[in-house]
């Protein structure tokens, strides 16, 4: 996302969360600052965060972070979610070599099942981008 992003993080030891996204913030920074010759802050906000207390939070948790390039409409075409680069979703389905990602707990829900996760995810691609028009509309 152009403004945003969305780390599905599972925290291991208490204030974990909140110290590996100072780090990395940090981090993003003074690479930033340095590559581009200036100072000062780059990240506009502290980042948010929200506890995640069922497996059926989990799911749609993870569903609407992959589907949110689509209800954002940075892309047009569902079928587009598979190829978008800055996206887990491939790794989910394994079409990507990449092994940045713990999808096991995620697909467990599905019976490590990658189809119906991924069956999951489109099928419920129109019914969140309504979602998402509703919440930035002024017409309600």
């Amino acid at each position: 996302m152009p403004t945003h992003y969305h780390l599905l993080i599972k925290q291991n030891q208490h204030k974990g969360i909140s110290f590996f996204m100072s780090q990395l913030q940090n981090s993003f920074t003074r690479f930033y600052n340095i590559k581009s010759l200036r100072t000062g802050p780059i990240l506009l906000e502290k980042f948010k965060s929200k506890p995640i207390i069922s497996e059926e939070q989990l799911k749609h948790i993870s569903r609407y972070i992959h589907l949110n390039p689509f209800s954002g409409g940075l892309i047009k075409n569902i079928s587009e979610i598979k190829n978008y680069p800055y996206s887990s979703f491939p790794e989910y389905l394994k079409l990507s070599e990449n092994n940045f990602c713990d999808s096991t707990v995620v697909l467990s829900f599905f019976g490590g099942n990658k189809k119906e996760y991924k069956d999951f995810v489109l099928n419920n691609a129109e019914y969140q981008k309504t979602l998402e028009y509703c919440k930035y509309s002024n017409k309600w």
